[in-house]
């Protein structure tokens, strides 16, 4: 029998299973193994679902196998935490050479984030890959390269994660980014060269539409202003509840629009989920509008994706797509511009209301994380992240504190190294250490009290572990570990 399971496959049952809670975590029915074909469990379920002695937990235990489907690290004795993490290299490495359930095969080893989370995670790798740098673990590299090609080339794009569910949408491209931090690794050009084709793929994916846009109207991950710029945005295939958080979303449902499930999946697209940056009135999630808005960040990775295909057409002497590529880039930077520049901080753009979100979010960092700020411009962006995202634990989110997880008082990796290294590139060294200082305290103090790393931390009150969101912090961390390495190294 086939192992590939996708969720519709079995929905009956797994409607029960989620509505019923029978797991505490929603994300356990749909990590699951089948034990049987498909259609032989279905037709078992069918049987026996209405007998007076049917037990829907002891059903599902028999027919599925859930191996692995939680990594728990145990120390006999702490570990100074470079140690640890050098060891959590190898405890979170896994293989996928064959589909189980839902998992997706991939041809190389790859590096999982760690708790719940164990599969391969698109913008987790990159960040995973910062200290996998500075551990001198260059084949790691590779592997997550060469897995996010595979995925491009035979799926057409990075899923969110490597599972059949999340075959609707992607997360922020950083595709082009890992074969730079590649790159700089061991100086070979080559790396451009051999996955400019997959480069162009993953192009496709994200203009997918663009052609023939109306002025004022969007498509998939394509906005065409009234003025007829083209934008990207996050965007989800799917309008249905996601089958990791099934209930969640059912029952937050409740009065709401009609695409409030494609409105909550494209926001899962930018890793942010959730957060008061997609609340139309700032506060709840039923009034979330993703769809209606083009991303600052969106906008410079596809920025970064451009110019990274003009150098890699112009190391193969591709003179019309390096022309193409290079003036893209450049229309873009002038959009970026346009659109997201908000007086004295980068934020998003409301496409139906033609004007810049009041959200104030750290999304705002990546025009100088990538080289597209103005001095001007990065030294107000730079005084704003002083005054109103630096805590004593390092750099929040949003300066609203809504309960969501991606949103105040929560301190997230990848916005440290982004905080860190913008600051850096425009001459902010002071503020660039305060970053680094400020997270990579909390990162060990924590460390000291509990023996883990986490996904994310508290960075107003230091001595709790941080909240919010659908499921509790968890343990490993991928992208703690990386950013960590990173930060201590510079």
């Amino acid at each position: 029998m086939s192992n590939q399971l996708y969720i519709n496959e079995i929905q009956a049952l797994f409607d029960d299973v989620q509505r019923s809670k029978v797991f505490e975590d929603q994300k356990m029915m749909t990590d699951a193994v089948p034990l049987f074909s498909i259609s032989e469990i279905n037709s078992k379920y069918d049987k026996e679902k209405d007998t007076e002695s049917f037990d829907l937990k002891a059903f599902v235990m028999s027919n599925f196998d859930f191996l692995g489907a939680k990594i728990s690290i145990k120390r006999e004795k702490q570990l100074p935490i470079n140690e640890h993490i050098e060891k959590l290299w190898e405890e979170l490495t896994r293989t996928a050479y064959e589909e189980r359930g839902t998992l997706l095969k991939l041809p190389k080893p790859y590096v999982v984030p760690g708790g719940r989370f164990n599969e391969f995670f698109y913008w987790d790798s990159y960040f995973i890959m910062l200290g996998l740098q500075v551990s001198g673990r260059v084949e790691m590299m590779e592997n997550i390269i060469e897995n996010c090609s595979y995925l491009i080339q035979t799926v057409g794009f990075v899923p969110n994660a490597s599972r059949t569910h999340f075959l609707s949408r992607s997360q922020p491209p950083y595709f082009s980014l890992m074969l730079d931090l590649l790159f700089e690794t061991t100086k070979d050009e080559n790396i451009y060269i051999k996955y400019h084709d997959t480069l162009e793929k993953e192009y496709a994916f994200w203009m997918n539409g663009e052609e023939g846009l109306e002025n004022g109207s969007n498509t998939k991950r394509v906005v065409k202003t009234k003025d007829g710029d083209i934008l990207n945005r996050y965007y989800d295939a799917e309008n249905v509840p996601r089958p990791e958080s099934y209930l969640i979303d059912i029952e937050d449902s409740e009065n709401t629009g009609d695409e409030f499930y494609r409105n909550i999946r494209s926001a899962c697209e930018s890793g942010w989920d959730f957060s008061s940056r997609w609340f139309a009135d700032g506060e709840t999630i039923q009034t979330i509008e993703t769809l209606n808005l083009a991303e600052v960040d969106v906008n410079c990775l596809i920025w970064h994706l451009e110019k990274t295909l003009a150098r890699s057409s112009a190391l193969q002497n591709l003179t019309e797509k390096e022309i193409y590529f290079t003036q893209r880039a450049v229309k873009r930077r002038q959009m970026i511009d346009k659109y997201f520049w908000d007086e004295n901080m980068y934020k998003d753009y409301h496409t139906k209301k033609h004007t810049t979100t009041p959200s104030e979010h750290i999304a705002a960092l990546y025009p100088l994380f990538l080289g597209l700020a103005s001095d001007e411009q990065a030294k107000s962006v730079a005084k704003n992240i002083e005054e109103k995202f630096l805590y004593q634990g390092g750099l929040v989110t949003t300066t609203k504190n809504s309960g969501q997880q991606w949103d105040l008082p929560n301190a997230w990796a990848p916005y440290q190294w982004l905080g860190f290294k913008s600051m850096k590139n425009y001459g902010f060294d002071d503020l660039a250490e305060k970053i680094k200082n400020n997270w990579c305290a909390n990162v060990e103090r924590v460390y000291k009290n509990t023996g883990k790393l986490m996904e994310k931390y508290n960075a107003l009150d230091t001595e709790t572990i941080a909240g919010g969101g659908e499921y509790p912090n968890q343990d490993g961390f991928g992208w703690t570990n990386g950013v960590y390495l990173k930060l201590k190294q510079n």
